[in-house]
Formats: C-alpha cells, structure tokens, sequence
C-alpha cells in the first residue's frame, strides 16, 4: 500500500514497530540492568557504565561497513542478520558470570544496534523511496519515540516478576519472533546496488571530502554532543535550580510525548511550508531551549519554555539529522555517508556528559557548561545553514 507521495506505508510500519522493540529491549533496558548486575557480578558503577560506552563506540565502528553493504544491496541480510545478533547477545547476557562475559555481551550488543537502529533504517527507505524518503523516516520515529514509554515500564515489570536473567530471555525471543522475520521478509526486492561513481562522477571517497558533507558532520556531532550531555544532568541540574521535586519529575517525564508531538506536527504540517526553511529553524530550538535554563533555571516557566522548546526540536531533529545527507549531499551513497558519521557521533556522545560533568562547579553549578552547550548548538545550526547553500542536489 502507497502513498500518494510514493512510500510504502506497510512496509514503513513493519519497520517501525522493528525499532520500537529494539529501542526498546536494548538501548532503553540497559539502566534498568544496572543496579541488578551490579548486585549479581559484584561491579562498581563505573565498571557497569563501561559496558554501555563499549556498545556505543562499537556501533560507531560499524556504522560505516554497514553503510557500504546497505548502498551495495544488501539491506536485508544487514537487518535480518543486526536482529538476530541482538537475541543471540541477549541470550548469551542473561547467562554472564562475569565483568569478560558481560562487556563482551554488550560490544556485540552494539555491533547488532548498528545494523537495526535509525542510522541503517532510515538508509533503507531513502534507497527504496527517493521521492518520499522524509516522510516515511518521519513514520519510522512515531514509535521508535515511544520506545522509552513502552519498554521501560515493561521490562521493569519484567525484572521485578522474574528476574533480570529472565526478562532478558523474553526480550531475546521477542526479536527471534518478532524483529527477525520482520526484517527477513519486509526487505525482500532491495534496490539494485549503487554504482562506485554515480552519474556526475562522485564518488563516496569525494563526497566525504565535499564541503556540504563536512558542514554536515560539524551540524550533526555538534548536536549529538549536545542532545546526550543534556539527560544524565538533568534532574540534578534542576534540582540545583531550586525547582520543587515534582517539577523536578515532571520536566525530564515529559519531554519524550513532546517530541512525539513535534514530529506528528511535522508529518501533517511540513507540506505547507518550505521544508528547507524548517531545516533551517529547527536546530535552534535546542540552544533557545538551554538558554531559558541558563535565565531562570529556578522558575518553573523557564522549566515549561525548555521542555517544550527542547521537546519539539529535538524530536523534529531526529529528522533533520537523518535526511541531511540525502537533501544536501547524495541520495545514491547515502547510507555510506551517514556511516562515516558513526564513529565520531559515538565519541561525542560519550564524552559530552563527561564534559558537561567536569564542567560544574560548586559556585556556579552548571551555568558555564550550560553556556557552551547553547554556542555549541548555535554553531552547528549555523553550520546547517552552510551546507545548505553548498548543496551539491538540487532544491
């Protein structure tokens, strides 16, 4: 079934509910097995924390590989083979016994994520539906939002029913039966594989050397170090505003259904507008948001201003993020490009907490790390802007 547009609206929902299950059991779960494995393996929370910082940097290795067999025509095997890796680990962390078996489980882990998560998904629909691609990857982050809302509490319920070695049982034959025939026969009939140059003689080699692609780089992990610094500080930095608790609850609660919101009103509203003057306002609802918190952090209206300001633009960036590459740069290797991405997405995503943390002090708590964040995200929104006007497609 079509859109008028040109995608496939089933196919675009199989696929959705395939990221609102790996989200969900893998990306979202991991807090949840803290504290139990913890207890069970005898693990400092740094040694915990590591594993997940272990997944991330092998996604980030991986997402360039993934992207060249993606453009070559094998998606299918990829995303089969991504879900069936995820529950083979699975399989394998509710059987570890030690610190080795645990972070070995979690690499794996992230070598599965970096064959199913958005990165690879969002390849697939641009490949097989050039002249729609933005709107069925908007489809795809409906649920892929809702992730955090469904398998949090369901895992958490699970764990406490029957153990954590047991609930990730469950959520490993829930991709066998689920994500892995998704995939096996959702992604039949590929695109024929990308030609090494495409018909104006660009290569993925040059490409990575355009000045469009690396605007784009400097937009996107300048965003991502932001959008991850923000959550681990969160509540502490608004407690440290002097907000009550139930604020203090409320805002972090919240800001996952605005960003659902934010991209349902860019799937109905997006044709009534130039959509590369939206790529172009979106990213500074980010640096908007922050600098409400570093005005009044202690109000709760400034509270109010930021949830819905980082809500809506960090739910709509997900899209600007992932179709930045095919509007400005190259539909043909898109997929590859976006992988090149990977690694440093990765690091940045890693070391930005880090830095945020470092960055508070007893006398101006997170105020300075607060404003780097907000020139940060004004650099890379203006970088967007940049590449847009190198663009190497037509508009």
């Amino acid at each position: 079934m079509k859109t008028q547009g040109g995608h496939d609206r089933r196919l675009v929902v199989w696929l959705s509910l395939a990221q609102l299950v790996t989200w969900g059991s893998v990306f979202y779960t991991f807090a949840l097995l803290l504290e139990p494995v913890e207890r069970e393996l005898g693990l400092t929370r740094a040694q915990s924390s590591l594993a997940f910082s272990l997944a991330l940097l092998a996604e980030g290795l991986l997402a360039y590989p993934v992207g060249r067999w993606i453009d070559r025509g094998h998606e299918r095997a990829v995303m089969t083979g991504g879900s069936l890796l995820i529950a083979c680990c699975l399989l394998l962390h509710s059987q570890v016994r030690s610190v080795e078996g645990f972070y070995a489980a979690w690499t794996l882990l992230g070598a599965g994520l970096a064959a199913t998560l958005y990165t690879p998904v969002f390849a697939v629909v641009t490949r097989r539906f050039p002249d729609d691609f933005r709107r069925a990857i908007i489809t795809l982050t409906f649920l892929g939002g809702l992730a955090s809302s469904v398998f949090i509490p369901l895992t958490a319920w699970l764990i406490a029913e029957w153990g954590w070695r047991t609930a990730l049982l469950l959520l490993a034959a829930l991709h066998l039966v689920l994500c892995v025939p998704l995939h096996a026969l959702c992604l039949r009939n590929a695109p024929p594989p990308t030609p090494a140059r495409t018909p104006g003689g660009q290569s993925p080699a040059t490409l990575l050397r355009s000045a469009p692609f690396l605007l784009i780089t400097v937009f996107v992990i300048g965003m991502m170090a932001v959008t991850a610094a923000v959550p681990p500080h969160l509540i502490s930095l608004l407690r440290e505003g002097g907000l009550r608790e139930a604020w203090v609850i409320a805002i972090p609660a919240s800001i996952g259904v605005i960003q659902v919101a934010g991209r349902l009103l860019l799937y109905f509203f997006e044709h009534r507008f130039d959509l590369h003057l939206a790529n172009r306002l979106i990213p500074f609802l980010i640096p908007l948001a922050l600098a409400a918190l570093v005005v009044a952090a202690a109000h709760p209206a400034a509270g109010v201003v930021f949830v819905l300001l980082y809500g809506l633009g960090n739910g709509m960036l997900t899209i600007v993020k992932g179709t930045a590459i095919a509007q400005y740069v190259s539909r043909e290797h898109v997929a590859s490009l976006n992988g090149a991405l990977g690694m440093p997405t990765a690091v940045a995503r890693a070391v930005a907490p880090l830095l945020l943390g470092l960055l508070w002090t007893r006398e101006a708590g997170y105020r300075w790390g607060l404003v780097l964040l907000v020139v940060v995200a004004l650099a890379s929104a203006v970088a967007l802007i940049m590449a847009q006007r190198r663009s190497l497609l037509p508009r």
